[in-house]
């Protein structure tokens, strides 16, 4: 792989971390209320999930994919230099959605782009490398949003600092998409992945590799959602979701949700109590960063400890720490709050490496072998929903006051902890530690294997390789 166009990519990659929260406190600095707050989120997480799936389907029909990487970077630069010039919150809820449907649109394709020419063996650190660098261009679009009031208002002025930030985004993305242009790989269509059985591989490996640094605050991820969810089939998944399974699922509908009633209207609190764009910006880099650090380390914890009780711990703590950002954030002067609303947002950030790391372990101990990836796409798919149902919810409890939107988040995500904490079969030395057993498949080459942490499962499935293989 070229690092050339990798380079191109995290350019772009800044464009979409910036705009992920340049875009909320754009509308707030409009006069919009926290119900509107909550739309635009609900909108650009549920736009995501039917846009990837098109798209990525799309893709595997087109010679050049290519193409489609092109037009989506040049739709992000004419959108976000058309935001700054709205002046109606619907408009702008609307731009942001078309904005949030080609970035989720083209996941799925810059994966294919980064298998379609490598041997299997390598697609998994060719995977990881994309993340890594679209990681650092969404930090890095954060780390802007962070120092360009200072610099903005010395260029532009003060008056001008929001809509400047919006173009000099844009610029990011023209420039990534001039680069790509030049650099992108052009793999022949002979190479296309479009086997069912190489769609489960990758589907696998994204399963298993970290979410990346905007996790944290953007947990829904298209590109785990078009994958995980290619090989679905509902009449397999029947009478395959055991009792514990089917508990561990509601309670990730209800800590989902819960994540994302408190992310939609925390940008309106920010600047109703004091705090300038780059303190925002700050504060929610502070949270993704304490993320990054903390995944290796949530890797090795859940193959070392009681997965039930690391999970249920950090959800409950993030449970706990909502409602603590509203209290903390509002404390003494604006240095004391922005200095307590920071520590709880690193502390918030450090729980979401536990919980999406324990989960996908969780998930794939709980599901039976031959229904494994199904499950594991069920899953995501679920969260993409919760998080469009939580954006709603958290911005229309907003309306009765910070601290009740915080608290009903805060408590669903302890609900959650509640079912995850009853389930006793994730506990129990090497019992455990298998899935449980497939009645259908058990004796036809579906065995039992331990589970491990997210960051050490088998990138190939060793263990449903032959069986897949013959389902194929």
């Amino acid at each position: 792989m070229r690092e050339r166009w990798l380079y191109a990519w995290g350019l772009g990659s800044v464009a979409f971390g910036g705009a992920s929260l340049l875009v909320p406190l754009y509308i707030v600095e409009l006069g919009a209320s926290s119900v509107q707050l909550g739309i635009l989120a609900a909108t650009a997480a549920v736009i995501g999930a039917p846009g990837a799936i098109l798209f990525g389907r799309l893709a595997n029909r087109v010679e050049n994919r290519r193409t489609l990487v092109l037009v989506t970077l040049a739709a992000v630069a004419v959108a976000l230099a058309a935001i700054p010039l709205l002046s109606s919150i619907t408009a702008i809820i609307v731009a942001n959605a078309v904005l949030w449907l080609v970035v989720a649109s083209i996941a799925p394709v810059l994966t294919m782009l980064v298998v379609d020419e490598a041997p299997e063996s390598a697609w998994s650190e060719r995977i990881g490398l994309l993340n890594k660098y679209q990681g650092y261009g969404w930090a890095g679009g954060l780390v802007l949003g962070t120092v360009w009031p200072l610099i903005g208002t010395l260029v532009v002025g003060a008056a001008g600092v929001t809509r400047v930030l919006f173009w000099v985004l844009a610029a990011c993305a023209g420039a990534s998409a001039l680069e790509a242009a030049r650099s992108l790989p052009r793999p022949a269509p002979t190479d296309h992945v479009t086997s069912q059985w190489k769609v489960r591989r990758v589907a696998r490996i994204l399963s298993s590799s970290r979410r990346g640094i905007k996790g944290t605050t953007f947990a829904f991820s298209p590109n785990r959602l078009y994958w995980t969810t290619r090989g679905i089939d509902l009449r397999r998944l029947v009478g395959r979701v055991n009792p514990a399974l089917a508990t561990y699922l509601i309670a990730a509908v209800l800590f989902f949700t819960g994540f994302a009633a408190f992310w939609a209207p925390l940008p309106l609190f920010f600047t109703e109590i004091g705090f300038g764009s780059g303190q925002v910006f700050g504060l929610y880099l502070a949270s993704s960063l304490a993320s990054a650090v903390l995944y290796e380390g949530a890797g090795r914890f859940a193959s070392r400890y009681d997965v039930r009780l690391l999970q249920s711990g950090a959800l409950a703590a993030r449970g706990v720490l909502f409602p603590i950002v509203a209290v903390v954030a509002g404390l003494g002067t604006l240095t004391v709050g922005l200095g307590g609303a920071g520590a709880s947002l690193f502390a918030i950030g450090l729980t979401w490496a536990v919980i999406a790391v324990v989960g996908t372990a969780i998930v794939t101990r709980l599901a039976p072998p031959s229904v494994r990836g199904e499950v594991l796409g069920a899953h995501t798919a679920l969260g993409a929903v919760a998080g469009g149902i939580g954006g709603v919810l958290g911005g229309w409890a907003a309306s009765f006051g910070y601290l009740v939107a915080f608290g009903v988040a805060g408590g669903l995500v302890l609900a959650g902890a509640t079912l995850v904490l009853s389930l006793r079969a994730l506990s129990g030395g090497e019992r455990a530690s298998k899935p449980p057993a497939d009645p259908v498949t058990a004796t036809a080459g579906g065995a039992e294997v331990p589970a491990v942490s997210a960051a050490e499962l088998p990138t190939d499935a060793e263990a449903n390789v032959e069986v897949e293989a013959r389902a194929d």
